[in-house]
């Protein structure tokens, strides 16, 4: 796959801040014009990432964002994925440079979230698996984090200890980032201490609903070069994958796994799948990441994400944890930015906020959260109803 260049990005600043969503993406993405150094006037595209809290308006978040900016003639997509709709975004964007339909794409993302979990909208839908879930055995979100955590600790011994020292470290990083939500570092004991939300999760241990928004710039290499960018951090690879059958590992909102009983489990589980597309895509493997951002909807999870990752062996991600590998300043950071447990989910906006830090990691500008000599990361989370998100960018 050829590579795009990621040219500038923008943020705003993760909260509870209870305005509207558009705000937030018109203040990233003239961020992220700036960053770029290329006018408004001259974006050909723009894909945005849909928020369905927001209204109509969120549904075409892409003319809304171009709308806020001033309508100027740029094409415009619209994209949902759930979690994964800030990579599909992307994905979008990406396709649209390569075709050459465009030079330079614009990429937004924001959400206003309610107090709370997230929950399904209102109205009777029982054809809807995501409404079911809910209505059928009251499984919001945290339940399923809870059910991960359990798994990994009757396979692996992993250990309520284990988990609290994840969100430990991410708060440590989480506190030195400006654009994070939660900048307070936490010890293993105040994690331990805090309250069970979904045994064996402790309120520490999950991540909460935010308001944010982050955008990006891309462009044909050539476009980067003729703003005399020589080297620009490139867009190596993105994964959109789906699930291969048997899919054995539960995951909501579906509330039952594929039967393996007449079926041998497939080598490769859909997780791990999510890496090895983006892998493939850009011609490199794990050995080469320096760091990565993960998807810590809960800090077990985290744990998971080092396996599927290919950052060390199934079961090893205690010991890989403990060793320091994982902190800032270690063989292999993760989450330097503080990780959804810093920032919480503005759904449509976080993966782009993933690959925002990447962005300021390899051009040498995330401060005392740095990554020093970091050459490619990877960013990985997922939508619901098995839809893979990750982004793989280098020097």
């Amino acid at each position: 796959m050829d590579e795009v260049a990621l040219l500038g990005v923008g943020m705003h600043p993760w909260g509870k801040w209870g305005r509207n969503f558009v705000e937030y993406g018109l203040h990233a993405a003239h961020g992220a014009l700036r960053d770029a150094g290329v006018a408004w006037r001259d974006i050909g595209f723009v894909s945005g990432a849909i928020t369905v809290r927001c209204g109509y308006p969120g549904y075409v978040a892409g003319s809304t964002f171009a709308r806020a900016l001033g309508f100027n003639g740029t094409q415009v997509a619209s994209s949902y994925a759930a979690c994964a709709s800030g990579t599909t975004a992307l994905s979008v964007a990406r396709g649209q440079l390569l075709s050459g339909a465009c030079d330079v794409a614009l990429v937004v993302g924001a959400d206003t979230t309610p107090k709370g979990f997230l929950a399904p909208g209102d109205g009777e839908r029982p054809d809807d698996m995501d409404w079911l879930r809910f209505r059928m055995v009251g499984a919001t979100n945290p339940v399923y984090f809870g059910l991960a955590a359990r798994r990994r600790m009757e396979l692996y011994g992993a250990t309520q200890e284990d988990f609290a020292a994840v969100k430990a470290k991410n708060s440590r990083h989480g506190s030195l980032n400006s654009n994070a939500r939660y900048t307070r570092e936490f010890s293993v004991e105040e994690v331990l201490h805090s309250p069970i939300v979904s045994d064996p999760l402790r309120l520490l241990d999950i991540c909460t609903t935010s308001d944010g928004g982050a955008a990006l710039v891309v462009s044909t290499m050539d476009f980067a070069r003729r703003l005399g960018i020589r080297e620009p951090v490139r867009v190596a690879g993105i994964s959109l994958v789906t699930p291969t059958y048997p899919d054995t590992v539960l995951d909501l909102p579906y509330l039952a796994t594929d039967s393996a009983v007449s079926s041998e489990v497939p080598a490769v589980s859909f997780k791990e799948s999510i890496a090895l597309h983006v892998y493939r895509e850009a011609g490199i493997g794990p050995e080469d990441i320096d760091f990565a951002e993960v998807y810590d909807l809960s800090s077990a999870l985290e744990l998971d994400w080092y396996e599927q990752l290919g950052f060390c062996g199934a079961g090893e991600a205690e010991s890989f944890l403990h060793s320091g590998a994982t902190e800032v300043g270690g063989l292999l950071p993760v989450n330097p930015s503080g990780g959804l447990g810093a920032f919480g989910e503005a759904v449509p906006a976080q993966a782009i906020a993933q690959v925002c830090e990447i962005f300021w990691q390899l051009s040498g500008r995330a401060g005392k959260r740095q990554v020093q000599g970091a050459q490619a990361a990877v960013a990985v989370n997922q939508g619901l109803f098995g839809h893979g998100s990750a982004v793989l960018l280098r020097r």
